[in-house]
């Protein structure tokens, strides 16, 4: 994040050095206060840009086999544009490729879920899917096969992206 400010702030100072040298250009005919309006103006632009590109930036560096399964597209009253582009802020990835099925029961899989959100670190949690019943279950070192009547099943569509990238 640091990193982010410093960008930040260099994307400010291109800014009003564009500003600069239109002035100069200008014979300094150009008013004095496009210096800071290009300098704001840029840094906003680099915010909005950076908030728009995180998404896709981060799924372009997931590893292969790691999926997708849910995007979350948010507006904000203190980004107006948010309500015509909405921005997607965090996301839920599984790692199908890593996936392991249970040598007792072979319709329930063992999927590790990545939620990431904008400006945070990634969470896994590890999640047991029945393919059959559309459901899921958190993954917790008590859950064996036999304990089904004490776990506590979530469930899910027919058609949830969860189950398609799991279970095909």
């Amino acid at each position: 994040m640091i990193w982010e400010l410093v960008a930040t702030v260099f994307a400010g100072l291109g800014g009003a050095g564009i500003a600069l040298l239109i002035r100069k250009l200008s014979k300094q005919a150009a008013p004095k206060w496009l210096v800071p309006a290009f300098a704001g103006l840029c840094m906003l632009g680099f915010q909005v840009q950076g908030e728009y590109d995180w998404y896709d930036h981060q799924t372009g560096l997931l590893p292969t086999g790691v999926v997708v399964v849910k995007a979350v597209e948010e507006k904000a009253i203190w980004r107006p544009w948010s309500y015509v582009f909405p921005q997607t802020t965090r996301f839920i990835a599984a790692d199908v490729a890593n996936s392991a099925q249970n040598k007792i029961d072979p319709n329930l899989i063992l999927v590790d879920l990545y939620f990431f959100e904008r400006r945070s670190a990634a969470k896994r949690v590890p999640q047991v899917i029945d393919c059959v019943q559309s459901a899921r279950a958190d993954f917790t070192d008590s859950f064996s096969a036999e304990a089904n009547s004490t776990t506590q099943w979530y469930p899910l569509g027919d058609n949830d992206p969860l189950i398609n990238a799991v279970c095909s």
